[in-house]
């Protein structure tokens, strides 16, 4: 068991679970807004139903193949805190880049790397949860997270479609679709 989760009481362990929670929600729902329409979007830009159809394969693919590699780096390292954060920058970067994306291919690249940020996040976030599960209860602990995490992705695409839907300048989201 490392010192830190030795050192780990319930109280600070509650704060760091209440604290990754919220981040995790407000990361949910700023990306799985967009995530609703990137179809739609890259539709827009001009792209193919293949390209589509293949960027959002290929961004599943690496984000799942990714989550080994990183969570594997992550133990090796113990630097649990580094991973999560790249991996939360490059999350937070590609999403607001996607507004600025003029054409398909830049919106499919920033599709992909979103998808990337997430995988090196998410084995070292799980990693820091599971110490945390040892004061207060491993079921609890993720249960909490995900609860969290789902509300994020709940509202996200809801507060997207709205925000879009009642934006005058704009035409809805739904006319795309």
């Amino acid at each position: 068991m490392p010192d830190q989760q030795k050192s780990l009481t319930a109280a600070t362990a509650f704060r760091f679970v209440l604290i990754l929670g919220i981040a995790n929600g407000f990361a949910d729902l700023t990306y799985e807004g967009p995530r609703s329409v990137t179809g739609q979007f890259l539709g827009y830009l001009g792209a193919s139903a293949a390209v589509i159809g293949f960027t959002a394969g290929l961004g599943e693919l690496l984000g799942y193949t990714l989550r080994s590699f990183c969570g594997y780096l992550g133990d090796k390292t113990g630097k649990y805190w580094l991973v999560t954060i790249v991996g939360y920058i490059v999350n937070m970067l590609a999403v607001p880049a996607l507004a600025l994306a003029g054409n398909w291919p830049l919106a499919a690249g920033l599709i992909v790397a979103e998808r990337t940020g997430r995988a090196i996040r998410k084995p070292s976030t799980d990693a820091m949860l599971s110490f945390a599960g040892h004061k207060l209860g491993r079921g609890w602990v993720f249960g909490l997270n995900e609860a969290f995490d789902q509300a994020g992705a709940t509202l996200g695409p809801s507060s997207f479609q709205w925000y879009y839907s009642s934006t005058a300048a704009i035409e809805p989201v739904s006319r795309y679709s």
